[in-house]
């Protein structure tokens, strides 16, 4: 992997994780740097990134303080993207949200212009980017 590369996966990891940053900035960097998708595993505390040439790249990412809620309740999943793309929570208030409904994790398809969040027992919400459909 290009070092320069690694450098702006590693600085998205990071600007998430500080709220120095918001998701649409993240998707207009990663896409830049030739990433077609990317897999946050809450669990594990770490971003799996994927480039079209099938090369991955794993940065670790901030610990939350609690484990994914058993049951998945798409609607807390949803009121917690609401509440992010209005601006009334950052990145760690969002995070956490997702975990009290469960989420264990998402996957962000850049290509495909949006993002499946998922529980434990595999149930899913599927957000589209804004203007994607």
């Amino acid at each position: 992997m290009d070092a320069g590369i690694t450098a702006i996966l590693r600085e998205c990891s990071r600007a998430s994780d500080e709220e120095r940053t918001t998701f649409p900035e993240v998707v207009a960097a990663l896409a830049a740097a030739g990433v077609e998708r990317y897999h946050t595993d809450l669990v594990r505390a770490e971003t799996t990134y994927y480039f079209p040439d099938g090369m991955t790249e794993r940065v670790k990412t901030q610990s939350s303080l609690q484990p994914p809620a058993m049951d998945f309740l798409a609607e807390g999943v949803e009121f917690a993207v609401r509440a992010i793309q209005a601006g009334t929570i950052r990145y760690g208030g969002f995070r956490e949200r997702v975990l009290r409904a469960g989420c264990a994790g998402w996957a962000v398809s850049i290509v495909g212009r949006r993002v499946v969040y998922y529980g434990r027992s595999g149930d899913s919400h599927t957000e589209w980017f804004p203007g994607a459909r």
